[in-house]
This record gives structure tokens, sequence and C-alpha cells, in this order.
């Protein structure tokens, strides 16, 4: 018997990435429709917005899927450690912050393809090492979490819900 969708019957690290894909493209798509004034907004007594919540991951897949293994990440424009990574400046533009995300996940794709799930790195941050599993496993969590605030963050905006797009009647299932 086939599987309708290969990331059913993928090895592992297909499986952690389509995972780690389907959460980034919710992520992604609980920007559409919205104009800049509703991504900035921040909703939050804490100041989180839609477009803080995308720097904030893309900083953090840098952080920890490309530095802590040693790769070449691009210099940041902001202080992560002082929580810049969760805002977003009257100067950062929504291209910028998408742009940066896209950068982001593709440095951190490189990672996971080109290394393998037993590879050790250790975060500048940390005083121990971590494996690529333990680490695209605490990724794929910390993204699934930022998009459920993003889902609560749309629904306060404008009241659209859900985890991905309602699925058209020629499009495989989504669950």
């Amino acid at each position: 018997m086939t599987t309708p969708d290969a990331r059913y019957g993928a090895d592992e690290k297909k499986t952690l990435l389509a995972s780690m894909n389907r959460h980034r493209d919710a992520v992604l798509w609980k920007l559409d429709g919205l104009d800049d004034e509703q991504l900035r907004r921040p909703m939050t007594p804490t100041g989180t917005s839609l477009l803080g919540l995308v720097k904030h991951l893309a900083s953090v897949e840098y952080g920890w899927l490309v530095e802590t293994f040693g790769r070449e990440a691009e210099p940041l424009w902001f202080d992560p450690y002082k929580s810049e990574d969760m805002t977003v400046a009257p100067d950062e533009t929504t291209e910028q912050i998408l742009a940066f995300y896209g950068r982001a996940r593709a440095a951190a794709d490189r990672t996971i393809t080109e290394l393998p799930l037993d590879a050790v790195g250790r975060p500048a941050w940390r005083d121990h090492s971590v494996s690529l599993r333990w680490t695209v496993v605490h990724m794929l969590t910390e993204t699934a979490r930022h998009a459920g605030h993003m889902d609560i963050v749309r629904e306060l905006l404008d009241g659209e819900t859900g985890v991905h797009p309602a699925p058209t009647s020629t499009s495989a299932s989504t669950d």
C-alpha cells in the first residue's frame, strides 16, 4: 500500500524536515492578507507581533541550526540577547524580515541536509554540546510553539483561525 504523501514513509531526517517545513509554512501563512500595520501591531502586553515572531524564528534558526554547528550565519543587525529579535524596529521593513527568515531557513536546511543527525555542535550560549537530532527537534518545537502564538495573534487581529489554509477539493489532506 502506498501512502498519499512521502512525509508519512520517509526516513528520520526527511520526516523531521518535512514536519518543520509544515510549521514554517504555517508561520508564513499567518501573515497572508494583512497589511504592514497589522503585521507590526503588538497584540500582547509584552509586545508580541506577527512580524516580531518571524524575526525571532529567523534569529533562532541561525543560532541553533547554523552557528551551533560551526557554519557561517549572516551578521545580525540587532541583539537577540536583549530580546531585540522579538520586536520590529521602525526602520525594518516587512520585506527585510521575510527575506531574513527565508535566508535563515535555507541556511538551516543546508545544515540539516549536509550533516548526519548524530553530528555534535555547541551553542555559544550553552556549556554543553547538542546533537543535530536534538537541535532539529528543539527547533521543530520552537517553531510549532510560535506558530501557535501566531494563531492567537492572528485571531485577535482579524478573526482568522486555522492551522493551514483550508484544502481545496483537489488538494491532499494537510493533517
